[in-house]
Order: C-alpha cells, then sequence, then structure tokens
C-alpha cells in the first residue's frame, strides 16, 4: 500500500514563494507517476503538476506555467513542488497523488493513491 505524506504548506503573502514535498513509501516509487492537484471550497478538483516516473517529462496547468515547478528526487522517494509568485488565488489545499506507470497525467480519476493534503493560504 502506497502512503503519501505532504508537508511545506503554510501562509505566505503574495508573491512570496513556497516548496511542499511529498513523501512516498510502500512500494518502488519509480514506478509511479505523480501528480499536484488543489482544491478550494465549492471549486472542483485542479490539476496542478505532473511529473513522469524518472523526472524526463513534466506538466503543468496553463495557467501555472512559469510560477511553479514540479521535481522528484527517485532517491528520496520525494517528490516536491516549487510554488513561486503566489497569489492569493493560489490558496488551496494541495494534494499529491501517485498514478502506477511510467506516465504522466492531468486527470484526477487515474491517480490510485492520495495524500491528506497540506494546506497553502496565500494572502493579499
Amino acid at each position: 500500500q502506497v502512503q503519501l505524506v505532504e508537508s511545506g504548506g503554510g501562509l505566505v503573502q503574495a508573491g512570496g514563494s513556497l516548496r511542499l514535498s511529498c513523501a512516498f513509501s510502500g512500494r518502488s516509487f519509480s514506478d509511479y507517476g505523480m501528480g499536484w492537484f488543489r482544491r478550494t471550497p465549492g471549486k472542483e478538483r485542479e490539476f496542478v503538476a505532473a511529473i513522469n516516473w524518472n523526472g524526463g517529462s513534466t506538466d503543468y496547468a496553463d495557467s501555472l506555467k512559469g510560477r511553479f515547478t514540479i521535481s522528484r528526487d527517485n532517491a528520496k522517494n520525494t517528490v516536491t513542488l516549487q510554488m513561486n509568485s503566489l497569489k492569493p488565488e493560489d490558496t488551496a489545499l494541495y494534494y499529491c497523488a501517485a498514478v502506477h506507470g511510467h506516465t504522466i497525467m492531468r486527470a484526477w480519476r487515474p491517480y490510485e493513491y492520495w495524500g491528506q493534503g497540506t494546506q497553502v493560504t496565500v494572502s493579499s
């Protein structure tokens, strides 16, 4: 059973940065594509970024390109999301997720495992 634990959320002023981390355990990390999603009350789960098994391919929500960067360290079983130039509209609960296979996905349904989420709040 895969376990995912996010960390790094918090309160930051607009224009600031945060770095989210997700620790993966329970299976072989390199067998999984990883993604970050976010959710705000009353809204659908939103794709943020995804990365394939070896970090060779990444994908981002169009509105976030240039501000967010996803990366992974297969030796440490972690995936990170560097968030720069944060805006109040980035305020959300951020989740990491894992999907088995050498794949990269925007859709949330194929992801089999999810963390509990870490709250990011950006003040104006």
